[in-house]
């Protein structure tokens, strides 16, 4: 019997939250204020807090995209019933927070780094897997009513210097991977796309999904419990043993003891959650908003004829489609800590970039303001790991950004690996076969990572809008 828990009970939602300061994410915190949280309508229902100490085969920690489609496929691939533990509510973190772009990617580097990095051969088997991972998430969106936008994804070069970037990109995708990405003159953007005065050409590539991610979420939240898994929101993990192979994680409710776990907790792992995790990637705030309804006059200004995912070819990128129901989310990079993402200049970064592409959208009603962790590894690409053969840990995270779509096949890849399954592929593939690394610099350098982040924010900016 599921169990429907009452707004009343819920803990504020903290704006302040940081991963690498706070202690631990809390426990049944609400949403964020987004869009999302106020349009995905009555959630499906969960199991409830743990309330006593129980046995599981395998425990999955956090309950966002990743940690639900993990249990998911547990139990429809492998007949395993796991046991989701979640800190706050349902997808509470980056999966409630996110722009809901789906794309045929997975970490922040692109194909041609691939093929710098690891040489042609193993970028174009990385390639098959993304592609099969893509078609991971399409299948699970098929699945679910979640406001689904298909046909693809376009890349706005918002300065003449990135058309050559672009152009280069679109040649290896064609080139070496048979995608059939192609390139658009400024006009062309604005005449049958969208009219984004930053724009001075694009790239377009039919591969792309956008969603309500909120409302995906609870799909894989209803299949997951109908196919057998548990979910418990307030229960969050605030210790954890191994004994005799056995690992017994201690929540406020009870101790739950399990084989297996695997970590899905993104940028909102709980410091010292496990040691395999620490220092290993980076939590980057992001900021998003979502206007009122654009009137028939505006949308005839911006010439908007698409509902695509777009992004800019800044560094620090904006992210923005039109939704349904007319509304423009929008977002980009924010604050370096949580207690100053709630300063103005943040906000305004995002109304002075739509204004800059939209001007006759200067001064529209915001009607959701919000921010949120994005989990970034050290070398730009995720993981799906087992970081100790003796121990049956395992996580799944580094999406950096890219997590909406490739976060369901990883939850399969992470089942299959908690399964027992092997595979070559996570022998050859480095998001399989590597773990997480440390910044470049060593462990050493982690607690400075944040005075370079804010000198790296100043000079993408001079790279950005003046060099």
């Amino acid at each position: 019997m599921g169990i429907s828990t009452s707004r009343e009970m819920f803990a504020a939602y903290d704006p302040a939250y940081d991963p690498l300061v706070s202690d631990g994410p809390g426990r049944n915190r609400d949403y964020a204020p987004t869009w999302w949280a106020a349009s995905a309508g009555a959630p499906p229902d969960d199991d409830g807090p743990v309330t006593q100490d129980m046995d599981a085969d395998v425990v999955i920690i956090g309950s966002g995209f990743t940690g639900l489609a993990t249990a998911l496929f547990l139990a429809r691939e492998h007949g395993i019933k796991a046991v989701v533990l979640e800190a706050n509510r349902v997808a509470w973190g980056c999966t409630s927070r996110n722009g809901g772009q789906g794309q045929n990617a997975s970490g922040r580097l692109y194909r041609s780094q691939w093929i710098e990095r690891w040489g042609l051969d193993v970028a174009k088997k990385l390639d098959a897997e993304i592609r099969w991972g893509f078609q991971t998430f399409t299948d699970l969106v098929a699945q679910v009513d979640c406001d689904a936008q298909p046909g693809g994804h376009l890349f706005i070069a918002h300065r003449e210097k990135k058309m050559e970037f672009l152009r280069n990109e679109t040649e290896v995708m064609r080139k070496h991977f048979g995608y059939d990405a192609r390139m658009l003159g400024a006009q062309e953007v604005r005449r049958d796309w969208c009219d984004d005065h930053d724009a001075v050409g694009a790239q377009y590539e039919s591969e792309g999904i956008s969603v309500h991610p909120l409302k995906l979420a609870y799909g894989y939240l209803k299949m997951a419990r109908e196919a057998g898994a548990r979910v418990h929101p307030a229960s969050p993990v605030i210790g954890w043993e191994t004994k005799n192979g056995v690992h017994h994680l201690k929540t406020p409710g009870g101790t739950v003891r399990a084989r297996a776990v695997g970590i899905a907790t993104g940028a909102y792992t709980a410091p010292g959650l496990h040691r395999s995790l620490t220092n290993r990637y980076f939590p980057v705030l992001s900021n998003s908003m979502v206007t009122r309804p654009l009137t028939d006059d505006e949308l005839k200004a911006t010439n908007f004829k698409t509902r695509i995912a777009i992004t800019d070819t800044r560094t620090l990128r904006f992210y923005y489609r039109l939704l349904p129901g007319n509304r423009l989310q929008i977002g980009s990079r924010s604050a370096i800590t949580g207690a100053d993402a709630h300063r103005e200049s943040h906000y305004r970064l995002l109304t002075d970039g739509l204004a800059r592409k939209f001007p006759a959208l200067k001064g529209i009603q915001i009607d959701h303001s919000w921010w949120g962790w994005v989990d970034v590894s050290h070398d730009m690409m995720p993981r799906v790991m087992q970081p100790d053969a003796k121990q049956q840990i395992f996580y799944a995270l580094g999406y950096g950004g890219n997590g909406v779509s490739f976060s369901a096949h990883a939850g399969r890849r992470m089942a299959q690996r908690i399964a027992g399954l092997s595979d070559p592929t996570f022998d050859l593939l480095p998001i399989y076969r590597d773990a997480l690394p440390f910044p470049a610099q060593g462990e050493w350098a982690a607690p400075f990572r944040r005075m370079g982040q804010s000198f790296l924010y100043k000079w993408y900016w001079l790279k950005d809008e003046v060099l």
